[in-house]
């Protein structure tokens, strides 16, 4: 299977178990792997026998907007739907990546869905 793949998209949402976390958005990159066949858009070279990227990537960067989340399991879960629902692929993974452990370089969540 072919896949498109956006990799750390710079998002700022509001995400934490504590209130004090979730008060203001913050950095995390989300990376999106859509399995989809490549073979009809090569031949055709149309954007509309593939998954446009770019809309993808502007969808994802408004998800937050207004919204808040205690994890990035919800977050991750949420991201898959979106894209599964809104641009079709066959399958989609999506990893969230944060920046909270000063003792690490980042934690994450990775999802596929369908599963």
């Amino acid at each position: 299977m072919d896949q498109i793949v956006i990799k750390d998209l710079e998002v700022h949402f509001c995400v934490g178990v504590t209130a004090a976390e979730r008060a203001k958005p913050q950095r995390l990159l989300l990376t999106v792997e859509m399995d989809r066949s490549c073979a009809a858009a090569a031949r055709s070279d149309d954007l509309e026998d593939s998954i446009n990227y770019y809309a993808v990537a502007q969808r994802l960067l408004s998800l937050g907007k207004g919204r808040s989340w205690n994890l990035i399991e919800a977050v991750a879960v949420e991201a898959a739907g979106v894209v599964l629902r809104e641009f079709k692929p066959q399958r989609v993974s999506v990893e969230v990546k944060k920046f909270v452990l000063t003792e690490a370089g980042h934690v994450s969540v990775r999802i596929t869905r369908p599963e």
